[in-house]
């Protein structure tokens, strides 16, 4: 194994991560998903662009988030904002291998690459869009996922996530963000956890 990976997945444990994130990080390459160039950083602890003015998130960050998801086998989850497909690939590690995890990503070129870079993970699915609009054919969503800044949650995402379902999303201005989790409880959302002091590129108009 990589020491730089081995060195990540040793600091995941020591905060206390779940074996199934923990799991997802060691089986998925992140240097798949990096730019050639960036290759040598791909286990370094920080978001890398990917080009278009996009990153790949922190590794730190991705586990963070999934841990508030509250990630179990056989759930449907959506990802907004998917980029090149990284946090896709460790979902399906996680939630198993039904077609069960879906991404939307609005620039296309993202979108086309991430699909070369999920081909062997099956349960995945990827469709170029507005990801403030959701992905209303495959929902409902038990888990939804957004990976880019926006001061509020797009109602077409809380109409789309199940009753008792969980959204994580970076919440905030442009230069700093709170990583909030929401629960859905009688049609709307309600915090339930918020980790301050992350910074996001912003949801693409």
């Amino acid at each position: 194994m990589n020491p730089q990976k081995h060195l990540l997945l040793q600091s995941f444990k020591r905060k206390g991560f779940q074996d199934e994130i923990v799991a997802a990080f060691s089986k998925v390459k992140r240097e798949d998903f990096v730019p050639r160039n960036l290759k040598s950083m791909a286990y370094e602890d920080n978001a890398l662009p990917i080009g278009k003015g996009q990153t790949i998130s922190q590794p730190y960050t991705i586990a963070t988030m999934f841990s508030m998801l509250e990630l179990e086998e056989g759930q449907k989850v959506l990802e907004v904002g998917s980029g090149c497909g990284y946090a896709l690939a460790l979902l399906s590690e996680i939630v198993g291998k039904e077609e069960k995890v879906f991404g939307i990503e609005i620039i296309k070129d993202l979108s086309e690459k991430s699909k070369k870079n999920l081909e062997k993970y099956k349960n995945t699915r990827v469709h170029l869009g507005d990801g403030k609009l959701g992905w209303k054919e495959k929902s409902p969503f038990d888990r939804i996922l957004i990976s880019a800044s926006c001061s509020e949650i797009p109602k077409p995402l809380i109409s789309q996530l199940k009753g008792g379902g969980i959204l994580v999303a970076p919440i905030g201005n442009k230069f700093n963000q709170t990583i909030t989790a929401f629960k859905k409880t009688s049609g709307k959302l309600k915090i339930t956890e918020e980790l301050p002091g992350f910074v996001f590129v912003p949801l693409v108009d």
